[in-house]
């Protein structure tokens, strides 16, 4: 395979928090490395990882990102001896200006930063994550509301062809 290649490998599993984008209106996004333990990686190649109760902190000085909360199982084959906690603080590789970026737009009322997706890209492990605004009930509907509209549109167009 050449070098240069970021072609997704069918096997590595995507990783999603499709919960995220209904409870947050997501607006930039970032792609992170991820500091991992060998049993990790394993764990996240065989899709074993929750993101639903994760989320992202970020400090501007010195600048860094942490992920919080996010549960990656243990990997039974390593045994008892090199296994990782489940639940741990990790960090996360960024350009100390796009770290700086986000933390700065935490600081204002209402963004929270959302880990939305971890999956492979060259063999590496990768965590999309996004600033995001919560979302009241209201908007919630409406965003359904408009989802199932756009939905019922393409089907017209789509049988319309």
């Amino acid at each position: 395979m050449a070098g240069g290649s970021s072609a997704h490998v069918p096997n590595e599993p995507t990783i999603e928090n499709r919960q995220s984008r209904h409870d947050y209106e997501i607006g930039e996004t970032l792609e992170c490395g991820i500091e991992l333990l060998g049993t990790e990686v394993k764990s996240i190649r065989a899709g074993k990882v929750s993101l639903a109760e994760g989320y992202v902190s970020a400090t501007g000085e010195p600048p860094a990102l942490s992920l919080h909360s996010v549960h990656i199982a243990e990997y039974p084959p390593a045994g008892k001896a090199v296994q990782h906690e489940p639940v741990r603080v990790r960090r996360l590789l960024a350009h100390r200006k796009e770290i700086r970026k986000f933390a700065e737009e935490v600081k204002r009322k209402g963004f929270t930063i959302v880990p939305l997706k971890i999956y492979f890209k060259n063999g590496r492990a990768k965590l999309l994550i996004g600033l995001g605004t919560g979302r009241k009930s209201a908007d919630k509907r409406q965003a359904i509301a408009a989802r199932e509209m756009k939905r019922d549109i393409d089907r017209a167009m789509h049988r319309r062809k």
